[in-house]
């Protein structure tokens, strides 16, 4: 969720949002007209009550100029420290993101991509109730550089759930043809009554195999509240492309 949702419903604890692969933070830019992105991805965080995570299928079409239509279905777990762990079908999330600014009129780009997390009906892992995120992203591009960066918040008043919202911003770097790298911060509300904000900082690289399949991974350590929320967290995918 939020692309971290899952693991704040799996531990019940503060945790970040999902965002655009491999970040935290999303960008604006939608998939192209008519083409495909389908990332196969698992993603965990550790905490001090043990480790939660996700893996599945992200799924992306380019519906309409500007427009992208986006489902995710995730596999979740949860190995606690202590006692039994859970694996199940997570929240499925649907999402649609439109580019409503360009940066070559606006100076900027910007795009509203609103989610919606859906329960999946699991008795041991996510949530019996919807919540709705509604963040704007923006980015510029120069050279071989990209910054983008935004946020937005979750609606959420499900069980011991409360409303929270995200914030972050990106740097990245296309340092070789095929090789992109790149840094974030973010942070987040808490997302549970009693819960903590949570403040995290991640690595990303992306590495183009071909015109059709690629490679990317982030990590990064948790800089605010970490041993409840994040003490790391992780995420590694191929994408598909067509």
């Amino acid at each position: 969720m939020l692309r971290r949702l899952v693991f704040c419903l799996c531990l019940a604890t503060a945790c970040p949002a999902l965002a655009g692969p491999p970040y935290v933070t999303d960008d604006p830019e939608p998939t192209d007209l008519g083409h495909f992105e389908i990332y196969e991805f698992t993603q965990g965080t550790a905490t001090r009550g043990g480790t939660g995570g996700e893996a599945g299928i992200d799924f992306n079409y380019g519906a309409a100029p500007n427009l992208q239509l986006t489902a995710v279905v995730p596999l979740a777990y949860d190995a606690p420290t202590s006692g039994p762990g859970a694996v199940n079908l997570g929240n499925i999330e649907l999402a649609a993101k439109y580019k409503f600014l360009h940066q070559e009129d606006a100076g900027l780009d910007v795009a509203f991509f609103p989610r919606v997390f859906l329960p999946s009906g699991s008795p041991a892992i996510g949530e019996r109730h919807a919540s709705l995120l509604l963040p704007f992203w923006l980015s510029r591009d120069w050279g071989e550089w990209s910054a983008f960066g935004g946020g937005g918040c979750t609606l959420d008043h499900g069980g011991d759930a409360q409303n929270s919202c995200l914030v972050g911003a990106a740097l990245t770097r296309q340092v070789l043809p095929d090789l992109q790298l790149g840094m974030e911060v973010y942070h987040q509300t808490a997302a549970t009554r009693g819960g903590r904000a949570f403040t995290g900082l991640g690595g990303g690289v992306i590495y183009d195999l071909n015109e059709h399949w690629h490679l990317m991974a982030s990590f990064g350590p948790g800089l605010q509240n970490a041993g409840e929320d994040d003490i790391s967290s992780w995420y590694i995918a191929t994408l598909v492309t067509f």
